[in-house]
């Protein structure tokens, strides 16, 4: 089993990385942290632009994520994916039998998230395996 984080150094996103280290410890689990980002089109010169320029943000976000990570001496697994945030998710937890799936969420109203589809509320709806979403600090 593991904990699978989506992370993308969002405020959310970082109180969720507390939150899932620490989970992932106390339960002597790894965490998984995934990445996914699509870009926005598939043809022509500018989608392997696009591609390249998400893979780089992702794997810098994902590895201050390992770095925090393993100073609490947390096993982590790095995926970034090149599909949207969702199924990447989604695919992760299935991938890596994850005991819970972790997001940050941005704070926007239940209505603004199901009209725009937030990521926290597609997985709520989606899943198979239990969400944990994780409001960023109000303070920060």
């Amino acid at each position: 089993m593991s904990i699978v984080l989506g992370y993308d150094e969002s405020p959310g996103a970082r109180r969720a990385l507390g939150l899932a280290i620490d989970l992932a410890g106390k339960l002597e689990e790894p965490l998984v942290l995934v990445y996914g980002a699509a870009p926005p089109g598939v043809v022509g010169e500018e989608a392997g632009e696009h591609a390249r320029a998400l893979t780089e943000i992702g794997r810098t976000a994902l590895a201050h994520a390992v770095t925090e990570a393993e100073a609490a001496g947390v096993t982590t697994v790095v995926e970034v994916v090149a599909e949207k945030p969702v199924p990447a998710l989604l695919a992760a937890g299935d991938r890596h039998d994850a005991r819970v799936i972790v997001v940050g969420t941005y704070g926007e109203s239940p209505l603004k998230g199901a009209f725009l589809g937030s990521v926290a509320y597609k997985l709520l709806h989606l899943s198979t395996r239990p969400v944990l979403c994780v409001p960023a600090d109000p303070a920060a």
